[in-house]
């Protein structure tokens, strides 16, 4: 029995279970809430990001919508703040100047764009502290220039330069430095099948690829038949004859985003254009020549 003067401290079974229902709801509501809120923070980031691909589609000549990411979370608070960290943007079928199918890949950080703005599409007022941005050709754009038009089924593979300029690759690590130092050129092999005294003959051209502004230079080294496993010498007559087939000039235009070119990169297929920028407008993404 309990002594007198005193309650009884210990809860009976039905208050219990009320307080345990209790709890559960709190839980349940809050859980509701947070899912609600994070729900309706993925929505607002899904609207800003459909607006400045739609901006951008428009800017950059497009038939589709570009992806467009914006990092961070939550977004609400980026919003507000009218303060991005990161956003990255990529685009197909761009075209610049004579090229018509480019691929465009930019990482935006430090945005600054107001929310009331950017709710009602104005992307002028977006402003980029830094940016990153790559261009790629496809070796099929490429060979719609001239006189890379004389080569039929015209491929781009990377080559060392110092096997461009000496037909050689050597394990000095102090050459392969100084070529990754350099990144203003590369070397490629550009292959495909010319015409030759009536025949069809397969040639491999070692070149070095050059960047010069918003230009990228083809300039041819040497030729052989077959490739760099099996090397064939090519009569010099022949070469002087063929080479200037290899020779061409790229115009990109004004790189996106107001990006200043700094290195050139060959791939298997395609040759890219790196750049950045720093403190320029959204407004910028429009590419001239078009």
């Amino acid at each position: 029995m309990s002594r007198p003067g005193t309650q009884d401290r210990t809860a009976s079974p039905a208050t219990a279970n009320r307080r345990g229902r209790r709890a559960r709801r709190i839980v349940i509501s809050l859980l509701v809430l947070v899912a609600l809120l994070v729900g309706a923070d993925f929505g607002l980031a899904a609207f800003a990001e459909h607006t400045v691909s739609q901006k951008a589609r428009e800017q950059l000549g497009l038939t589709d919508d570009p992806s467009v990411t914006i990092h961070g979370f939550p977004f609400t608070t980026q919003a507000i703040a009218g303060d991005y960290r990161h956003i990255s943007l990529s685009a197909s079928g761009v075209p610049i100047k004579d090229l018509k199918d480019v691929a465009v890949n930019a990482e935006l950080e430090n945005v600054t764009a107001p929310l009331s703005d950017l709710v009602n599409g104005n992307t002028d007022a977006i402003k980029i502290g830094q940016l990153e941005a790559q261009v790629t050709i496809k070796a099929s754009d490429i060979a719609k220039i001239d006189p890379l038009t004389k080569i039929q089924d015209l491929r781009i593979e990377p080559s060392s330069v110092e096997y461009v300029q000496t037909g050689q690759d050597s394990s000095d690590e102090q050459t392969r430095e100084q070529e990754e130092q350099d990144k203003s050129k590369a070397g490629v092999r550009v292959s495909g099948t010319v015409q030759i005294a009536g025949q069809e003959l397969e040639i491999f051209c070692f070149a070095m690829i050059e960047l010069h502004g918003t230009q990228i230079e083809i300039v041819p080294q040497r030729l052989q038949y077959g490739n760099d496993k099996e090397t064939t010498v090519v009569p010099q007559a022949v070469q002087k004859a063929l080479l200037p087939n290899f020779k061409a000039t790229i115009d990109t235009g004004s790189l996106p985003f107001e990006v200043t070119p700094t290195a050139v990169q060959v791939n298997s297929g395609s040759v890219t254009i790196k750049g950045e920028a720093k403190n320029v407008t959204f407004s910028g993404a429009t590419t001239a020549g078009r």
